[in-house]
């Protein structure tokens, strides 16, 4: 296979370098934060300073040995997974009925179940706890619950909309007309060609649940502080260098959850070109 930057012209070249350049710039800006980060959460000091005094594990053992960085792991944790859950159920259901839904209306629809992607946070935060306090929701873990799974149902609405795209609705009327329920027929046929575009969404959901802050913040009493809130509340009261254990703690998650969809989206290309 012949070599195609032999067949680019001086002009060519130049704006593909150029391109290369200016991508490597913004790349190393985005993750420079998170590389400065890294360093100060093997410090063997008590302040957040360069150059390091020494390297120590003393803040990750902070972190795993308190009650508090547990018990706000063990919240979000707790809270990631159940609106998880939730928002793949009332997801999939929403997905696959704007797929099969043929009207003039469904673009509006369709933008008010997105809506919490695009409206900022605050808004929502604000809205969420004006509409859960008069019920006594503000303050609990439901409330929360059901707070993260608005956020994270738009995620699982795209993610198994655009499987949908592809997917042939004659399988499912041939599975009716062999006996099967619709229930069977959704087991048994429409779940397994989805299920690269759920396993992704639920991640989205996951990640978008596990890293929330605002709606916490407004909503969530002192036995539900979460990781993030958790953070953020060290950084105003005591900035201490377990923050950028924890720190770190998220931005792996995060890679682990990224690598993840990753290898879900090349596993569903692979079953789409077998196909």
């Amino acid at each position: 296979m012949s070599d195609n930057s032999s067949l680019r012209t001086q002009s060519q070249r130049i704006a593909w370098t150029a391109t290369i350049v200016v991508s490597t710039l913004v790349f190393i800006f985005l993750i420079a934060p998170i590389l400065a980060i890294m360093p100060l959460s093997f410090s063997s000091g008590s302040y957040l300073t360069y150059p390091l005094p020494g390297l120590s594990l003393r803040w990750y053992d902070d972190f795993i040995t308190s009650p508090r960085w547990m018990n706000s792991l063990k919240n979000s944790v707790i809270i990631g997974v159940a609106s998880t859950a939730l928002s793949m159920v009332l997801g999939t259901l929403a997905a696959l009925g704007l797929a099969q839904w043929k009207s003039r209306l469904k673009p509006l629809v369709l933008a008010f179940v997105l809506s919490p992607v695009v409206v900022p946070g605050v808004i929502t935060a604000v809205g969420l706890y004006f509409f859960f306090a008069p019920i006594g929701l503000t303050g609990s873990y439901l409330g929360l619950i059901l707070a993260h799974t608005a956020l994270a149902t738009p995620f699982v609405v795209i993610t198994v909309g655009a499987t949908l795209q592809s997917f042939d609705t004659n399988l499912a009327r041939a599975a009716a007309s062999l006996g099967a329920s619709p229930l069977e027929a959704f087991r048994r046929v429409i779940l397994p060609l989805i299920l690269p575009g759920l396993a992704s969404g639920a991640l989205f959901a996951f990640a978008t649940s596990f890293d929330e802050v605002v709606i916490v913040l407004f909503m969530a009493g002192p036995e539900q502080r979460t990781l993030p809130r958790e953070m953020f509340s060290g950084i105003r009261e005591n900035i201490s260098p377990t923050i950028t254990a924890a720190a770190l703690i998220l931005t792996t998650v995060s890679v682990i959850l990224l690598a993840t969809m990753e290898a879900l989206r090349r596993r569903n290309e692979r079953l789409k070109a077998g196909g």
